[in-house]
Formats: C-alpha cells, structure tokens, sequence
C-alpha cells in the first residue's frame, strides 16, 4: 500500500480562514433586531388599559406598565434588544393586569348595586304586602 501525501497549500487555505473568521466576527458584532412587535403589543394593552379606565382601578398596575414601557425604549436606544424584549413583555403583562383588575372591580360595583337594588325591592314588596313575610 503506497501512503498518498496530500499536498498542503496553506496559500489556499488562507482565504477560507479569512472568510470564516470575518462571518463569526460579524455574527458576534451584530445586534438583534429591535423588539418592534413587542413594543407594539405593550403599547396597545396599555391603550386598552386606559380605555378601560385602569388608571381609576388599577393604577398601580398601569404606572408600572408605562415605567416598563419606558425602560423598554430606553434599551432599544442603548441597542439593548433582548432587554428591551423583556420590558416590553412586562410592560404588557402589567398592562392586561390592569385591565382586569378594572374588569373585576366593575363587575364588583355592578354587582354590589344590584345587591342594593334587590334589597330596596324587597323592602319595598314587604311594605306593599303589610310585612309578612
């Protein structure tokens, strides 16, 4: 068996190596994209929000969905984008908290007045039947 010598060109390898290196080192230097559908999700439930008068109910939650609003499009500035990603999700989680928080609490005050409302017609039947009952 004869033992072939593969000739070696490190001359040819050379431009493979360059190109190799250059494509990780540009991968590694590229930023992610910004979180754009994130960011637009968030600011849609936190105009839901408001339209819902979460700021009345809820308005802990809403402050906190607008802090982390803002502190998502501060990290898109800094070209933070996977930072940015999370605030903008939180930011829209705090938003649909908000919105039902004020869904429960009025559902709460509907359901308190029709409590009252039955109580005054129950009175008001007990009068008209003399008390009986």
């Amino acid at each position: 068996m004869h033992k072939r010598r593969l000739r070696k060109h490190p001359d040819a390898r050379l431009p493979l190596a360059t190109a190799v290196l250059a494509t990780l080192f540009f991968a590694g230097c590229a930023s992610a994209p910004p979180p754009t559908a994130q960011l637009q999700a968030a600011q849609q439930a936190i105009a839901s929000a408001e339209t819902t008068e979460a700021g009345r109910y809820a308005a802990a939650e809403l402050g906190a969905a607008r802090t982390k609003l803002a502190s998502a499009n501060a990290a898109v500035t800094e070209e933070r984008m996977i930072v940015a990603g999370q605030f903008a999700d939180e930011a829209r989680a705090e938003a649909e908290l908000a919105s039902a928080k004020t869904a429960n609490a009025k559902a709460i005050a509907v359901n308190d007045d029709m409590k009252r409302s039955t109580g005054v017609l129950v009175d008001e039947m007990k009068r008209s039947t003399g008390g009986t009952k």
